[in-house]
């Protein structure tokens, strides 16, 4: 892990960073694009409003999973199967429209000796949802993250989410999802292993679905 490029975002990212007044500005310029007045009595204080939204909304380029799963337990008895965290609800933005990605995360590892608080696992996801993203990279990302830093035995993510920027605009299909997934280690090599992860998940399936 020594050579691993950081997982979170680089110093000199957060250096050129705008500051709020030229965030703020910036949402001026997109209400008068749009054909609206900034300064009429309901918009005067929506470029604030906005920009303390984008901090929330974006909070996990501030964070390194590292960080987050870093802390483990050995004392599991020995303890070898499959840990699975289901229904991990998450809210996120793609990068190529900033329309709202909604969705639910299962993610599973096989512990060779320590095992991670389970809010852990949810926090991973959290934090990569928390960024402007593309389903697919988002999946591949929480997967990688948990079998760096843990080293198990195998690493299982799947992602089922709805996208805006599919159901609001372009195509207009709402009701479509989209399944991507991430298998590593023996949820990959090991078809028993695999089916039994999609099995206790659901088998999820949709017009989508990426195994990689």
């Amino acid at each position: 892990m020594a050579n691993r490029k950081p997982l979170s975002v680089v110093e000199d990212q957060k250096h050129n960073r705008p500051s709020r007044a030229e965030a703020e500005k910036a949402v001026r310029t997109l209400i008068q694009w749009a054909g609206d007045d900034p300064d009429r009595e309901g918009l005067l204080d929506t470029p604030a409003r906005v920009v303390r939204a984008y901090e929330e909304y974006f909070q996990g380029y501030n964070a390194d999973p590292e960080d987050i799963l870093k802390r483990t337990f050995e004392e599991v008895e020995g303890y070898d199967e499959m840990v699975l965290l289901k229904d991990i609800r998450f809210e996120s933005h793609c990068e190529h429209h900033m329309a709202p990605i909604i969705g639910k995360a299962h993610v599973a590892y096989l512990p060779k000796s320590r095992v991670v608080g389970i809010s852990k696992l949810a926090r991973v996801v959290e934090l990569y949802a928390q960024r402007l993203q593309i389903q697919e990279k988002m999946t591949a990302q929480i997967a990688n993250a948990i079998n760096d830093v843990l080293q198990p035995d195998g690493v299982a993510v799947v992602i089922e989410a709805a996208h805006q920027c599919m159901t609001c605009r372009g195509v207009h299909k709402p009701g479509v999802s989209m399944v991507t997934s991430k298998m590593l280690g023996a949820f990959r090599e090991n078809d028993r292993t695999r089916r039994e992860f999609l099995s206790m998940v659901g088998n999820p399936s949709a017009t989508a679905y990426e195994m990689t």
